[in-house]
C-alpha cells in the first residue's frame, strides 16, 4: 500500500484544497492528512482560523480522498510523521517548493501545481472588500 502524506491549515476549504487533495490521492492509496491545529496555526504560523480545528477536521473527513486527518503540533514533525505512517509520498502545493526537500531522505517529496485562481487569502479579501 502507497502512503501519501500532505499538511495544511484548510480553513475556508475551497475547490482548491479539493484539487489537491484528489491529486495527492490519485498518487496512491491511502491518503493522511495533518491538520494544523489552532494552537499552532495561531503561535507559530500567526493566523487566527475562522473555523475551530475539530470543524476543519471534520470538514476533512468527510471528503472521499481524505483516509485520516491526524493534528500537526509544530513545524518540526514531519519526520516522524513519515516513519511512524511508512509515508512514500510527502505532497504539497508548489508554493512551498523546495522547503520541504530535506525529507526526500524519507520518502518522495513531491510540490503539485495550486489552483491559480483561488485562494483562503483570496476568498478572505474578496470578502473583506464586500463588506466596506
Amino acid at each position: 500500500m502507497k502512503k501519501i502524506i500532505t499538511y495544511g491549515t484548510f480553513d475556508l476549504l475551497h475547490y482548491g484544497h479539493i484539487n489537491l487533495l484528489k491529486r495527492a490521492k490519485q498518487m496512491g492509496d491511502y491518503l493522511i492528512v495533518c491538520l494544523s491545529t489552532d494552537e499552532f496555526n495561531k503561535n507559530s504560523k500567526n493566523k487566527e482560523c475562522y473555523f475551530s480545528y475539530e470543524i476543519r477536521k471534520q470538514l476533512l473527513e468527510s471528503i472521499r480522498y481524505v483516509d485520516l486527518v491526524i493534528p500537526e503540533n509544530n513545524w518540526n514533525q514531519k519526520i516522524d510523521d513519515i516513519k511512524e505512517f511508512g509515508i512514500d509520498t510527502f505532497v504539497m502545493g508548489d508554493d512551498w517548493k523546495g522547503k520541504f526537500d530535506f525529507l526526500k531522505d524519507y520518502c518522495e517529496v513531491i510540490y503539485l501545481p495550486r489552483t491559480k485562481e483561488i485562494s483562503t487569502t483570496k476568498i478572505k479579501k474578496d470578502l473583506e472588500k464586500n463588506r466596506v
